[in-house]
């Protein structure tokens, strides 16, 4: 019985979250040949305070406008 956790910050619309779930579901149903009703597809959303890289917050980054999936914040 398969179960995939997805752990993110949170910001996403429900809309969104929902077609993590659909598109995660799918891509385990054709790596794995597994029947549809065992998959499991778990999303935690982590406040964006409670997200830290390099000992700054996802909030800190976004009040000071950097991006935290730019190449370049990485070699900062």
């Amino acid at each position: 019985m398969p179960q995939v956790t997805v752990t993110l910050a949170e910001g996403r619309t429900p809309e969104q979250l929902r077609a993590l779930m659909h598109e995660v579901h799918g891509a385990v149903l054709r790596t794995t040949g597994t029947r549809p009703e065992y998959v499991r597809v778990v999303v935690h959303e982590v406040p964006r305070t409670h997200w830290a890289t390099g000992d700054v917050t996802l909030t800190e980054l976004d009040a000071a406008g950097r991006d935290p999936a730019d190449p370049a914040e990485k070699e900062q």
